[in-house]
């Protein structure tokens, strides 16, 4: 059997810029074990799978290891998916994720696709020594997420020059760890590394800013700020605070419309 199959460079407006995401729109669901086979084979950050029920769209993601609660960049790319190539002609699509519940995702005339989020909770916590030292280097602050770690720095020159042990950071129990700093040009700059997921940097994490969002609105005083993630292909976002929802926008390009065999 063949499957259509896009593969979408998410938050960016140049291709081969962005976090890359292949997205599979399915008639009904397949087996998760063929599912994670896929997105092995595809060997990219996630790989995004929706069934169309009618007034709403299912959606799942997977890494190259594992199925993940929640993927910002898969998502976009999914909507980006079916608002070009599947006729959808409203401009608001509406997923349910069985882990993360409902995620709104808008067009605007431009192309801009803005997703609607659950805000991450975040708990401050001592400094865990185990990843200070997976990281290199010492954080001002550090929360753990409902997944992630968010490790704070003084300057966007110290996250630029962060170089991980990824051994490391593997043995850590969490999907990854975010760093960040305010940026030089932008509001906030950060990367992720999740090695855990078979990701070991990620170039652009949109769920990251469900904890970005909700630290750096309070401590810049900004209800909408702007975002970049330095990792070597780079991304932007727009990201807005809105108590418990956060809005990440972002622009998509597409890479490749192919088939597979399943």
């Amino acid at each position: 059997m063949k499957q259509k199959i896009y593969q979408i460079d998410a938050f960016t407006t140049k291709l081969y810029g962005g976090n890359p995401a292949a997205v599979c729109i399915l008639d009904s669901w397949l087996d998760t074990e063929l599912m994670q086979t896929i997105a092995a084979e595809n060997n990219l950050a996630e790989t995004a799978f929706a069934v169309n029920k009618n007034d709403y769209y299912e959606l799942r993601w997977f890494t190259p290891e594992i199925e993940v609660d929640l993927c910002g960049h898969a998502t976009l790319a999914t909507a980006y998916v079916i608002f070009n190539y599947y006729g959808f002609t409203e401009n608001m699509l509406r997923f349910i994720s069985p882990r993360s519940g409902e995620l709104l995702v808008q067009k605007n005339n431009e192309g801009l696709l803005t997703m609607d989020f659950p805000t991450d909770d975040l708990i401050p916590v001592p400094e865990q020594l185990n990843i200070s030292k997976a990281i290199g280097k010492q954080p001002l602050e550090t929360f753990k997420g409902k997944t992630d770690y968010l490790l704070i720095y003084n300057t966007q020159e110290e996250i630029e020059a962060i170089t991980p042990d990824f051994f490391l950071l593997n043995e850590l129990e969490c999907r990854g760890v975010i760093v960040s700093s305010k940026g030089n040009d932008v509001d906030f700059v950060s990367r992720f590394f999740a090695p855990q997921c078979g990701i070991p940097e990620d170039p652009v994490t949109g769920s990251a800013h469900t904890t970005l969002t909700p630290y750096w609105s309070p401590k810049l005083n900004k209800k909408t700020l702007s975002a970049k993630q330095l990792s070597e292909r780079g991304g932007e976002l727009e990201c807005e605070f809105h108590g418990d929802r956060v809005k990440i926008s972002g622009h998509g390009v597409c890479y490749l419309v192919g088939e597979i065999e399943i």
